[in-house]
């Protein structure tokens, strides 16, 4: 006869906390994602495309992220050719990747790590913090990925995996002290970016949103959020707020085959990207209002509204222009501080998505 203690129910083995760093990098080295940024294993990282790839993914996913990498790569292979590039070809180079900001930074970060550092960035996460556009999260990962350094950056992917594995019931963002001290437990003695990393493609391939696939994880037995049968519920997240919708118009003004465009200025939103001229965006704007402040042009004794509008959502609010265009003559000057450039050449323009969508829009059938 069986002994009693055969027929009872074998108690789940629960992975001891000190061994789910090695856990992990053994799972990353079998299955770690092929990226644009990331050497070869084995191969150390270069600082310059570690640096430049996190300032391109803040807010912006991978896939988009790809092509504006290796453009960049081919075009300032290295922070010395970057540091001596013109904004305006930075700007240019980064239309259509929104957050235009990060691409101000990233011109007078590499300046400054040209002019201060003598083109190498610093290897600490103290020296990366003094540069412009790095912030706690991007230093931590330049230090840990490029140098080694033993600290643990925590991005969206990152909290997820977190969050899950100890159940953190805290809300986002009053939660981010809490993830960031129980991620650092996950850092092994050495391999400090591969660590991150290996959290990174974890969050981003096997510990989704939607649906994760939890029998692959490697860290699955003792994760908390599974154990309960509640993972999608993390992380908590507190309700979002949405801004206010704001209205105006959009003027688009040909001349032949080109059309009328300014700079916007360098500090704000958009800063330094080119636009159409346009209105100021204000909450519940009546179109006249907008309307009356279209650009004087000699010639323009009516301006032709374009049936429906533009909507464009910025992370603050939601917009919506009303397109208004216009012909003028051929020798038609453009009014100060702005320029006629050539409708053919408009891809080479520091054109934000929003101003794209005005411009196609206006110039449609």
């Amino acid at each position: 006869m069986a002994s009693s203690s055969a027929n009872k129910k074998q108690k789940p083995v629960v992975i001891e906390a000190a061994a789910r760093p090695a856990l992990l990098l053994d799972w990353y080295d079998r299955h770690r994602r092929r990226l644009p940024w990331r050497p070869l294993q084995g191969d150390r990282a270069d600082p310059y495309a570690v640096w430049l790839s996190e300032i391109m993914l803040q807010q912006t996913g991978v896939k988009t992220v790809g092509p504006y990498f290796e453009k960049f790569m081919a075009r300032w292979p290295d922070v010395g050719a970057l540091g001596r590039a013109s904004l305006d070809d930075v700007l240019r180079m980064w239309a259509g990747l929104g957050y235009y900001s990060r691409a101000r930074n990233l011109h007078a970060c590499a300046v400054a790590v040209l002019r201060d550092h003598g083109g190498v960035f610093p290897d600490t996460e103290k020296g990366l913090r003094t540069l412009p556009g790095i912030g706690p999260y991007t230093a931590a990962a330049i230090a840990a990925i490029a140098f080694d350094r033993r600290t643990m950056p925590v991005d969206g992917n990152i909290e997820r995996v977190v969050s899950r594995l100890f159940a953190v019931e805290e809300s986002l963002p009053q939660a981010k002290p809490l993830i960031q001290q129980l991620a650092a437990t996950l850092l092994g003695p050495s391999r400090a970016g591969d660590s991150a990393q290996a959290l990174m493609d974890l969050g981003s391939s096997i510990c989704t949103p939607k649906k994760p696939a939890c029998a692959l994880c490697p860290l699955n037995d003792g994760c908390a959020a599974r154990i309960r049968g509640d993972q999608e519920a993390f992380p908590r997240k507190a309700p979002k707020k949405s801004g206010e919708l704001r209205c105006g118009a959009a003027f688009v003004v040909t001349r032949g085959h080109e059309l009328l465009v300014r700079s916007r200025p360098e500090k704000g939103l958009l800063g330094g990207m080119t636009e159409v001229p346009n209105s100021s965006w204000l909450a519940a704007q009546e179109d006249e209002a907008a309307l009356q402040q279209a650009p004087e042009l000699k010639g323009v004794t009516r301006w032709h509204r374009k049936a429906g509008v533009v909507t464009h959502v910025f992370t603050h609010f939601p917009l919506q222009l009303v397109i208004y265009t216009a012909n003028v003559p051929a020798r038609t000057r453009a009014p100060e501080g702005m320029r006629w450039v050539p409708i053919a050449t408009l891809a080479d323009e520091a054109l934000p998505n929003v101003m794209r969508k005005a411009i196609a829009h206006g110039l449609g059938d």
